[in-house]
């Protein structure tokens, strides 16, 4: 598999709501770089996890629309909006953020992350 699939498949499955599925995307030693309009976040593998549990409480679900994905060699940059769903009201579909986010891939696992989002 490509680092762009497993990009892809990482992006385009319900990931950021499943903990157990993270997991199996997230390498032992990720890193993950945050720059959000909240400020500068550096997250490891434990608390990528914990955002995951936390998502999986406040929303029932997660889209995520991919605009560009480029790969160059083992790394993937993606452009994405993340669309969510709430418990309240699953009914309606709201923008919660845009991305871009550039992925190392190492040993078919998401390794070193640069992210920055801004919220809708």
């Amino acid at each position: 598999m490509t680092a762009k699939q497993i990009v892809q498949n990482f992006y385009k499955s319900d990931v950021l709501l499943d903990t157990k599925l993270m997991e199996s995307f997230l390498h032992p030693e990720v890193i993950l770089d945050w720059n959000s309009s909240k400020g500068f976040l550096q997250m490891n593998r434990t608390e990528i996890l914990a955002l995951s549990a936390e998502l999986s409480v406040a929303y029932v679900r997660s889209k995520i629309k991919i605009s560009h994905i480029l790969q160059d060699e083992n790394q993937v940059s993606v452009r994405y909006s993340h669309y969510v769903k709430t418990f309240e009201n699953p009914r309606e579909e709201m923008l919660l953020a845009h991305f871009m986010v550039i992925w190392e891939i190492k040993e078919d696992k998401l390794f070193r992350g640069f992210q920055m989002s801004q919220l809708s």
